[in-house]
C-alpha cells in the first residue's frame, strides 16, 4: 500500500529514506561530517600503509600502519586494527595492537582493547576499556611534532645537566 520513494531534495540530490540531507547524518558520532571523513567498513580487510589528509573510521580489518598527522582515527566497535599509529587523536572502541603516537589525545572507550606502547600529551581510559602496554604522556610545547621522537636538544641538555 505504502512505498518508500527516493525524493529530490530542494538541491536536485537525492536522499534514502531517513536520510535528512544533512552530511553529519550518517557520520560516527564526533567524527565531523561525512565528506572529510574515510570509512573502512565492516567487510573490508587492508594490509598496507594507509597514509591520510582526512579522518578515518575504521570498522573493519587492518593489519599494516596508519599516517594520518591531522587528523583523528576512530576504531569502531567492530574494528580490529594490528598497526602502528601516528595520528592527532584517535579513539579505541575495538581491538587495536600497535604501538600508537598522537599528537593531541588517545581516548580508549568502554568495551575497547588496547595493546601496545603509547605516546600523547592526553590520554582516556574509560571503566570498561582493556590497556595493556607503556605509556608515555608528554608536553605538547616540549614535543611540537611527535613524529619526531628525539627530544629537542636544549631539553636533552638540560636533563643531562640538571
Amino acid at each position: 500500500m505504502w512505498s518508500e520513494r527516493k525524493q529530490d531534495n530542494p538541491t536536485g540530490s537525492r536522499t534514502s529514506p531517513g536520510q535528512t540531507g544533512s552530511p553529519e547524518r550518517g557520520a560516527p558520532e564526533g567524527v565531523g561530517p561525512v565528506s572529510s571523513l574515510a570509512v573502512i567498513g565492516k567487510g573490508m580487510v587492508i594490509r598496507g600503509q594507509i597514509t591520510s589528509k582526512e579522518s578515518m573510521y575504521v570498522d573493519g580489518e587492518v593489519d599494516g600502519s596508519f599516517t594520518l598527522p591531522d587528523c583523528r582515527l576512530t576504531i569502531g566497535p567492530n574494528g580490529r586494527v594490528d598497526a602502528k599509529v601516528k595520528a592527532r587523536e584517535v579513539e579505541v572502541m575495538g581491538n587495536v595492537s600497535g604501538d600508537m603516537e598522537a599528537s593531541k589525545k588517545i581516548t580508549i572507550r568502554k568495551g575497547g582493547r588496547l595493546v601496545g606502547d603509547l605516546r600523547t600529551p592526553g590520554i582516556v581510559i574509560e571503566e570498561g576499556a582493556y590497556y595493556k602496554g607503556k605509556i608515555e604522556i608528554l608536553n605538547s610545547e616540549e614535543y611540537p611534532n611527535l613524529t619526531n621522537p628525539e627530544p629537542p636538544r636544549e631539553s636533552r641538555l638540560k636533563a643531562v645537566a640538571g
